[in-house]
């Protein structure tokens, strides 16, 4: 178990150090990152907590997956296999839970501490036989297949949106439409092999152009129901709503951008701590987007034709 833990640190490391920092500086910088935007949700959103909590456990979903659950007990017994698993969540859950003590969250803070404790008992299947309709087409295909892993998220945004004009709460139903959002933004996280990229036989500007618009396009599809919702209901906040929808927009195309300003690798501790920046303070945006923009264009021309 603790050899499993001491690989899993030096691989980390390793990891940062391909980013080009000081494994200490990157810890130091994520942590920095996490803080601020913690601050800053709890700011700006009057349901942070619920947001803190649903990340925590969406993070540990993904280490509860029945393929990596069934590694780990390939390689592990039983028994060492669930210390394994507690503990992973447990060292996970630490960050999230402290800012909830922090905020004076107790009950909350306990809620998630012993809901990952219990979280790290079980494995789940990431993927089902079912094969789900999407309203994509198959070319995009970030939103087609990330639509189908992440489908169940849409209903829960859909009915927290309900609840929000039903309580008269708007912050909820901002919360709907960002989590909509985040759950796009992950649809970009890792890169396609070269192939995918190759194929669209198209300049870089052309191919970063069609991912943009594509990507703005569903994700508008996506969030189309609580938008009109909440304008129709609170036509007064019409410049709040119309701002947030904007911003998330915008983080799209920043992550896209981002993605392939590094294209082949995966983006990294640098493109995190710049894109967690811009989430502290938006307007960053409006130089980060240029930048990741020019790196992509540059990054991209060993495969597309200029």
């Amino acid at each position: 178990m603790r050899d499993y833990f001491e690989l899993q640190y030096v691989l980390t490391n390793r990891k940062i150090k391909e980013a080009g920092l000081n494994p200490l500086l990157g810890y130091l910088l994520a942590l920095t990152a996490f803080v601020l935007l913690s601050g800053y949700i709890f700011q700006k959103i009057g349901l942070a907590k619920y947001l803190v909590i649903l990340t925590c456990l969406s993070l540990q979903l993904k280490l509860s997956e029945k393929k990596r659950s069934d590694f780990l007990l390939s390689i592990f017994e039983d028994k060492t296999k669930i210390k394994i698993r507690i503990f992973e969540n447990f060292i996970l859950c630490i960050p999230f839970v402290s800012i909830l003590v922090y905020k004076n969250f107790l009950f909350e803070a306990t809620i998630l501490f012993f809901c990952s404790i219990i979280l790290a008992l079980f494995s789940f299947h990431s993927n089902f036989n079912l094969t789900i309709p999407t309203p994509f087409s198959k070319r995009p295909f970030e939103f087609s297949t990330g639509f189908r892993r992440t489908f169940f998220i849409f209903p829960v945004a859909y009915a927290l949106t309900v609840i929000a004009i039903n309580v008269d709460n708007l912050n909820l139903g901002i919360f709907a439409f960002l989590l909509v959002f985040l759950t796009s933004l992950s649809y970009y996280y890792k890169p396609e092999q070269e192939y995918y990229v190759w194929i669209f036989a198209e300049t870089p500007k052309r191919f970063l152009k069609s991912k943009v618009f594509n990507a703005i396009r569903n994700a508008s599809v996506l969030v189309a129901p609580i938008i009109i919702s909440l304008l129709i209901f609170y036509p007064n906040e019409f410049e709040l709503i119309l701002l947030f929808f904007i911003i998330g927009l915008l983080f799209i195309c920043t992550v896209i951008l981002a993605k392939y300003s590094v294209y082949s690798g995966e983006m990294n501790i640098p493109e995190g701590i710049i894109i967690g920046f811009s989430l502290y303070f938006p307007p960053l945006l409006l130089v980060i987007i240029p930048f990741f923009y020019s790196k992509s264009i540059n990054k991209l021309k060993y495969l597309l034709d200029d």
